[in-house]
């Protein structure tokens, strides 16, 4: 039975490693984790996102996401907005949920990303 996520995978151009960290390290502050000695051959990285991890893999015919996204919480959305638009990148937003307030991004390959904080009303 499934019971949770490990992992999401997004894909990004080959040798793009310092990009990645420089984003998803530097800027969304998700600490990097060690690939396995036998997957690091392969490239990409890969980082936590609370109890779950996000695999940035290489594929060679690169094509970013533009509709299917990971959607990350976040404990203070404005705060993050601040720290994005601080560092350049470009925030879209878009109609509320119930319960919620978010916004979407880019990672520097192009593939969606949305940022989303819980609220109680």
């Amino acid at each position: 039975m499934i019971y949770g996520i490990d992992h999401i995978q997004l894909a990004m151009p080959i040798g793009q490693e310092s990009r990645a960290r420089a984003f998803f390290e530097g800027i969304l502050a998700m600490p990097e984790v060690a690939k396995p000695e036998s997957l690091k051959g392969r490239g990409g990285c890969w980082f936590f996102c609370g109890s779950q991890q996000v695999h940035i893999g290489i594929e060679s015919n690169f094509r970013p996401a533009k509709k299917a996204h990971p959607a990350f919480l976040v404990k203070d959305l404005a705060a993050m907005q601040a720290r994005l638009e601080a560092a350049g990148v470009e925030i879209r937003h878009q109609p509320p949920l119930p319960n919620a307030k978010r916004i979407f991004i880019e990672d520097p390959f192009g593939n969606r990303i949305e940022l989303l904080e819980r609220t109680k009303s």
